[in-house]
């Protein structure tokens, strides 16, 4: 167990959320809607796949018990994950993975702005890093909820649905426990609670903007930051593992 707990529990939530969306968003290399978008996506997975390496680097450092970055993304099963459980969710069509991401830049953007000011150096190093590619990230994914919802009619009735599909998971960007309690306390994390209403007026406005109609109610899906996940997850540590799992230990 790591002698600081709460920390380590902070640093995984932090890097588990940007690597199982960086896999998810990895499914769509060669498959993008048009070649720019494929390329713009892919670098979006590596913009989150290097953040997830400076959370998880930095918590194995904590832990203190010999694991490195590349055995805590690897090695570790279903329960041990923090991301909220929106990331897990399946990719879907464009409109889905847009609303996906959307929700979580628009989240993810205004937590790391908060972290850019913690007591903690390493963890203010690593947002005010990951902040600057964050805010291309939420420009490009509010772009195509605007592109989908205000396009055709078919363009626009699949990006309602897809905000209307994963509503129910984005309470969870908001849900606070012990953990969350203790890093305000301390100063390195944010009061979550501060940041929804922000969140929310981003999202009303892009909604608008789109056309788009407000989900009606908030009825939320929990669990992932306990470890208590979806069976989607299975899915994705099935294939972002196999190698270190088929082949332990194996080094370039």
């Amino acid at each position: 167990m790591a002698q600081d707990r709460a920390l380590f529990e902070f640093l995984l939530r932090m890097g588990d959320n940007c690597l199982v969306l960086s896999q998810r968003l990895s499914e769509w290399c060669g498959r993008g809607p048009v070649l720019e978008e494929d390329i713009a996506l892919t670098n979006v997975a590596l913009d989150l796949l290097g953040q997830a390496r400076f959370w998880l680097s930095y918590a194995a450092d904590v832990e203190g018990l010999g694991r490195d970055e590349d055995q805590l993304a690897y090695l570790r099963d279903a329960g041990e994950y923090r991301n909220v459980l929106l990331l897990e969710q399946p990719n879907g069509d464009y409109a889905v993975t847009s609303a996906r991401q959307f929700y979580f830049d628009a989240w993810h953007y205004l937590m790391l702005q908060a972290l850019s000011d913690s007591t903690e150096t390493r963890v203010r190093d690593i947002a005010q890093k990951a902040v600057k590619e964050v805010r291309y990230h939420l420009e490009r994914s509010r772009d195509w909820v605007l592109r989908l919802g205000d396009g055709t009619e078919e363009s626009h009735r699949r990006m309602q649905a897809a905000v209307d599909g994963l509503w129910m998971f984005t309470g969870e960007l908001f849900e606070t426990d012990s953990i969350d309690d203790e890093m305000k306390t301390r100063g390195i994390g944010p009061d979550l609670q501060p940041l929804k209403q922000p969140w929310l007026a981003d999202v009303a406005k892009t909604f608008a903007d789109a056309t788009l109609q407000m989900p009606a109610s908030w009825s939320k899906q929990t669990g992932g930051k306990r470890g208590v996940h979806t069976e989607k997850l299975g899915y994705v540590l099935a294939e972002m593992q196999f190698l270190q799992r088929a082949y332990p230990g194996l080094k370039w």
